[in-house]
């Protein structure tokens, strides 16, 4: 999309368009158990913006941030595994490696061990799925780009042109869902800081 196309009916209907991507349902997750390679396909393919790769996964595993493998099966990555991976790709843009183990281990305690979990990774994923859509909805419903107060700032700016008006609208617009992200992951961030490490 250039800069001239550029509209705020146009980031809604990105947005709408996002929220049917990017949710993935946990019924529509394999159900066979997978090799390695299989899991790695699959994540890359959903996730377009993801690289995972065997030592990235296997780095998860030994670092005990996901589960073992099935009784360490070659084809021992199941419908959790996957769960998993998949809370991960959407954690890993705003958290570290160890604020990722710290979450998960408020509601799963030691990964390896399912007894001792306070919710199953199936509830925790539908759960999950529920609040991702309930954000798109309310991100789309909202007016949260205030179009007159852009539309002020441009004017303030004196532009010479209606392309370079364009431009700036397209980069504050830009600067706004920077300025959000930021400030929710360093929210995201002091929390987990804070709660992270009670058992």
């Amino acid at each position: 999309m250039k800069a001239s196309d550029f509209s705020i009916e146009k980031v809604n209907k990105l947005t709408k368009e996002m929220a049917k991507n990017s949710i993935i349902p946990y019924s529509d997750l394999p159900q066979y158990d997978l090799f390695l390679s299989q899991v790695i396909d699959y994540l890359n393919d959903r996730f377009e913006n993801e690289n995972y790769t065997n030592n990235i996964v296997q780095n998860y595993i030994k670092n005990e941030v996901i589960s073992k493998p099935e009784d360490g099966r070659k084809r021992g990555y199941t419908k959790l595994h996957l769960a998993q991976l998949a809370l991960l790709s959407y954690m890993r843009p705003i958290l570290t490696t160890d604020e990722i183990k710290k979450v998960f281990r408020l509601a799963f305690n030691e990964i390896n061990d399912r007894s001792d979990d306070i919710i199953s990774w199936e509830k925790a994923y539908k759960i999950f799925c529920d609040i991702q859509e309930k954000c798109f909805d309310s991100f789309v419903k909202s007016d949260y780009f205030d179009e007159a107060e852009i539309s002020s700032m441009i004017k303030d700016i004196n532009l010479k042109s209606k392309n370079d008006e364009k431009r700036i609208e397209v980069f504050l617009i830009v600067m706004t869902l920077i300025a959000q992200a930021g400030a929710i992951k360093k929210l995201a961030q002091k929390i987990v800081d804070e709660y992270g490490n009670e058992n």
